[in-house]
């Protein structure tokens, strides 16, 4: 049985609920006995959701529930009692008969699947019962409770507006709910780490080369120091990354305001903000097979003999043409949102445009401008795809930007993608890393709210 036929159940019983009290709260009105309080479609509204609420908050509990309990009741079973002790190869068997019982496999391989099929259908069946007949009545006396409640003075509006209410507050509280259980997962696996490696070593070592198969000891927080990582996250998306996208995206942002026509204006945005629409593989793809290539020959020719087709040079050169629309869309706004009297008020008194530009559009605009440059900032040092095909995974200490560097983002892909331990410092130091990137993003993401909000209070 389909685990979504009792949410079509309560689903379906709220569309009965709402039709039969809007058709009721219909009669009243033509009655005309007492003056409705609400229209019948709250009325509607009112009992649709008493009806279908409980019964779907119940469905989707036993949606959740209900695999876990099937599992416990066949092995129980005297069917199950021939299983192997072994957990792996006890949870493979118990998968492949639960696959032929649910008909999305034909055929079991293990024999002893076969025998837990019927156990499974069993189970599936009785528990599929369960679930619908108990939707089904707690939608139904939901619902006729509330269906009762209508009269012509009945205040459906007020409870369905208080409804709609609280369900935009809790839509609103996920995104909190949501922070604090981040920020919960990052701190107790940042603490299990460093209950293990020291704060010290890994903040400020210089030697980064965990490996997740040996063995921990006393001296394994000498290969924990995130420094290398820091810094080639820094060069590639602080450094070279801005060098690219705050010229460019600063000088489109004053075309576009000052000289450009409308008709140019209308055609040069839209394609300049389809670079936020690329998905970062395909920036990968560009900086690995196109711009490392062109960068390394490039360095070369002008005899850096070091330069590597994995440079922090290519990998940085991709971010900052990714993150251009960041810059250019918030020095736009800011720009335009100068008031015009102050541009007037410079060329009133004989100054060229671009004099205008430099010594009081940009200043006034600055803080706007900063609060782009802020969250691309906090953009770029988030990037991992390009940092994967471009940059390499040498965690180098170098002032060379033609060599392979790292970041931490990639190191944080690394460490989790392996078969590591999750007790063991080298996948922990994940979470470690994660936290710093997520302290040091929160913290550039306020710099740049605060910034706008000073910005908008100066000329709203």
């Amino acid at each position: 049985m389909s685990p979504a036929i009792p949410i079509l159940l309560a689903l379906g019983l709220g569309l009965i609920g709402w039709l039969a009290a809007r058709s009721r709260a219909w009669a009243f009105k033509r009655a005309q006995t007492e003056r409705l309080h609400s229209l019948p479609s709250y009325h509607g509204w009112f009992v649709a959701i008493c009806a279908a609420l409980p019964a779907l908050l119940f469905a989707i509990f036993w949606t959740a529930t209900a695999p876990g309990l099937i599992l416990t009741r066949v092995a129980a079973s005297p069917a199950a009692a021939s299983l192997p002790p072994f957990r792996i190869q006890r949870d493979a068997i118990l998968s492949e008969a639960s696959a032929v019982a649910n008909g999305s496999m034909t055929a079991a391989f293990h024999p002893e699947s076969a025998a837990l099929v019927d156990p499974f259908r069993q189970a599936i069946g009785q528990f599929g019962t369960i679930g619908i007949v108990v939707t089904l009545l707690l939608g139904l006396a939901c619902g006729g409770f509330a269906y009762l409640r209508l009269r012509p003075g009945f205040t459906a509006r007020t409870q369905v507006e208080r409804a709609t209410m609280v369900a935009l507050l809790l839509a609103s509280l996920m995104a909190i709910f949501t922070t604090f259980g981040i920020v919960a997962s990052l701190a107790f696996e940042t603490f299990r780490f460093f209950s293990m490696v020291s704060p010290a070593d890994f903040l400020f070592g210089t030697h980064w080369a965990p490996d997740p198969m040996a063995t921990p000891t006393a001296d394994s927080g000498a290969n924990y120091g995130a420094v290398p990582l820091f810094w080639g996250t820094v060069m590639i998306g602080v450094v070279i990354a801005m060098l690219v996208a705050i010229p460019l995206g600063l000088m489109s942002a004053i075309f576009l305001t000052q000289y450009a026509s409308a008709r140019v204006r209308r055609w040069m945005k839209p394609l300049l903000e389809i670079l936020a629409g690329v998905p970062t593989v395909v920036y990968g793809y560009f900086a690995a097979l196109t711009v490392a290539p062109a960068v390394r020959d490039a360095a070369q020719a002008v005899g850096i003999a070091t330069a590597s087709s994995e440079s922090a040079m290519a990998a940085g050169i991709v971010m900052g043409i990714m993150i251009i629309p960041f810059v250019s869309s918030m020095a736009d706004d800011s720009i335009a949102a100068v008031p015009q009297a102050m541009r007037d008020g410079s060329l009133a008194m004989g100054a060229t445009t671009s004099e205008t530009i430099r010594r009081v559009l940009i200043p006034a605009a600055l803080p706007g401008i900063v609060a782009g440059i802020m969250l691309a900032v906090s953009r770029a040092i988030g990037e991992t795809m390009i940092v994967v095909m471009a940059a390499g995974a040498t965690a180098r200490l170098t002032a060379n930007p033609f060599e392979s560097m790292t970041t931490v983002t990639f190191q944080i892909v690394a460490m989790l993608t392996g078969e590591g331990s999750f007790d063991h410092p080298a996948t922990l130091s994940a979470f470690a890393l994660g936290m710093v990137l997520f302290i040091v993003t929160l913290t550039l993401n306020f710099i740049a709210l605060r910034l706008v909000k000073r910005f908008r209070e100066a000329y709203d």
